[in-house]
């Protein structure tokens, strides 16, 4: 005569860990960091900034803007030169208006080219326009 298995009974089979909890548990913890995390956009090259004593921090929700030592203007890593300033500008402030402009001048760039940056962010509707420094050793 063969075995009969009852169907409906469960204590022979090894109790097994529920795992969704922990899923759960997880999933929340990262969907908080991803929240809570704060995104700063670099410009993508690295310039020697001037030294000042009056140097603050920047402010996390900027336009970062990089002036090179050769006179590149420089974005999120690409060279938009002096022209792309201005759209650039103008594009990103109509997402938020209250945005400022920091630029990064290199400390051996020329200063009439750090002027025309500044212009055409001011024409791409920039109402603060900041030139970013290092805090001066002393």
């Amino acid at each position: 005569m063969g075995r009969f298995r009852d169907s409906g009974s469960d204590e022979e089979g090894e109790p097994g860990i529920d795992m969704s909890p922990m899923m759960d548990c997880i999933f929340i913890l990262l969907i908080f960091f991803i929240v809570t995390t704060t995104f700063v956009e670099e410009t993508g090259v690295e310039v020697d900034k001037p030294q000042a004593a009056s140097a603050v921090n920047l402010e996390k929700t900027s336009i970062l803007i990089a002036l090179t030592a050769g006179g590149q203007v420089v974005y999120g890593g690409q060279d938009i030169g002096l022209g792309g300033v201005q759209s650039l500008v103008r594009r990103t402030l109509a997402k938020d208006p209250a945005v400022p402009v920091i630029i990064q001048a290199d400390a051996q760039a020329q200063s009439g080219q750090l002027v025309r940056v500044i212009d055409e962010a001011k024409l791409g509707g920039a109402q603060k326009v900041s030139i970013a420094t290092s805090a001066a050793r002393g």
